[in-house]
């Protein structure tokens, strides 16, 4: 199965090392699998390597339990010159139970050169539909 360019699933399941001290997944995990799922998006897209430049709107809406799968799904939902926004849902459950939306984030990212400077994102093979 192909993913379009600028998407990306991301599985993972909370272990007793990613928990808190309420045995629910740690913020701070969290958020680093959801970095993760924007930075591989984004560099799908941009077919170059990125950077975060920001992170906006972060939401912990409910406890992911140790045990429970964590399915993180990130799309580019806006392409600049050498930018992009990218938005991250993180989906919650176990087997056999409906997933439910336990986190969201937005996350602006950069295409960089080897620098590490801004580079414009070759547009001319991305899809109408995506710009």
């Amino acid at each position: 199965m192909t993913t379009p360019s600028g998407t990306v699933e991301l599985r993972e399941l909370v272990l007793p090392v990613h928990a808190n001290h309420r045995d629910t997944l740690f913020a701070g995990q969290g958020l680093q699998w959801m970095t993760k799922a924007a930075f591989l998006a984004a560099r799908s897209l941009a077919q170059r390597e990125v950077a975060m430049a920001g992170v906006t709107g972060i939401d912990f809406l409910s406890p992911v339990p140790v045990g429970h799968d964590l399915v993180l799904r990130a799309w580019v939902s806006r392409v600049g010159r050498s930018s992009m926004t990218v938005c991250v849902t993180g989906l919650a459950g176990l087997p056999g139970i409906a997933l439910e939306e336990v986190l969201k984030g937005v996350f602006e990212m950069v295409a960089i050169d080897s620098h590490g400077r801004p580079i414009a994102i070759d547009r001319s093979y991305l899809d109408k539909e995506t710009t």
